[in-house]
This record gives structure tokens, sequence and C-alpha cells, in this order.
């Protein structure tokens, strides 16, 4: 896909497997995040739950709290629990917070940072593994070709849209090379064909 348009949905639109489900659910935009901190609290709250599950303590979490790194860290760990967060995930939204506020964590430091760097800097944070990493660098900083292989729900997508095989995760990648540099546009478009 390097010649056509430039427009990240027009061209993803023009792939003979992608493009029916961009007609099925119209544009996506991909942007950095309004509140960096909450969006990576959401990623972590994510990690390894289903979409339902996840949904549920998202919004027991924000109503009950403003989710800042000064208020994640001031409240008391039973009150996090009451919302539905593991005491790992208790733990992990903690650690990222102090992450921001020492400064470590700061979207601004990462302008200059490759994907891979940005990674090998937030995989230094207990909690914060590559899936997590790789939904930060699309989520909260806006970067427009990622590809998370590691989400169940892109393998899920791939295996279907390809007749791949849902472990082998090399193909996947390889396969996505078409979409570049618009990876991170193709994986929601693969995630909103199998929500």
């Amino acid at each position: 896909m390097t010649d056509g348009p430039t427009d990240p949905v027009e061209r993803l639109r023009a792939d003979p497997h992608l493009g029916p489900v961009v007609e099925a659910h119209g544009p996506v935009t991909v942007e950095p995040a309004a509140d960096p901190f909450a969006r990576f609290v959401v990623a972590i709250v994510n990690q390894q739950l289903s979409t339902q599950s996840a949904a549920a303590i998202r919004e027991r979490l924000f109503d009950r709290f403003e989710v800042t790194p000064r208020t994640i860290l001031g409240a008391d760990e039973s009150a996090l629990r009451e919302v539905g967060l593991s005491s790992q995930k208790v733990r992990y939204v903690r650690n990222v917070a102090e992450a921001y506020e020492s400064g470590k964590v700061d979207p601004a430091r990462y302008a200059s940072f490759t994907d891979e760097e940005v990674v090998d800097d937030l995989t230094d944070i207990v909690g914060v593994g590559d899936w997590t990493a790789r939904i930060f660098l699309m989520f909260v900083l806006g970067r427009e070709d990622v590809f998370p292989v590691g989400d169940l729900g892109i393998r899920k997508a791939m295996a279907a849209l390809f007749e791949l095989d849902q472990s082998d995760r090399a193909a996947m990648v390889e396969t996505a090379e078409r979409w570049a540099p618009h990876r991170t546009y193709a994986s929601l478009y693969l995630w909103r064909s199998v929500d």
C-alpha cells in the first residue's frame, strides 16, 4: 500500500481485506490523549480482562476518584480494591502514578524517542509489559504506526481476515506491513471487526 491516497482511512479503504471493515465502521481518528495519565491507567485496568469487566471497573474507578497521580498514590488500597482492582493492579497503577510524579513518564519527553525506545523505557515500570507499552504509544501518544500483535483481539481479527493461525505472530506482523505507516488505524479497524 505505498501508492494511492495519503489519508490513512482512504488508504485502508482500498485494502481488499480491511476495506469492508472500513466501510462498515466509518472513519477513525488517532490523536494524543487529552489526559495522558488517566489513559495510561485505563490501559493498566484493561490488562488481561474481558472488555465488559474492564469497562465496569473503569466506570467505578472514574466515578469514585479523580484519576491523577496524586489521588491514586494517596488513595487507600482497600478503596482502590473496592472499585474492582486486584491487589496486583493497585500496585501497577501506583507504579505508573509514581513514574508520572517523578517525571520518568512524560509524553513530552518521548517526542524524540522511537516507538521501541518508548517501549523499552515504559517496560522498566513493574506492571507495564509490551502490550501496555504499545497501547500507550497508540492511545496516549497518538502514534500512527503501531501494531500490537500481543493483543488477543488483534490476533483473532488477523486470523479471521487472512486465514492465519492465531498463534503465528510473525506472519501477522509481516502481513500488517502492508498498512505501514498507518498500522494504528488498521489496528482500530481490526478491533472493530471482532467487537
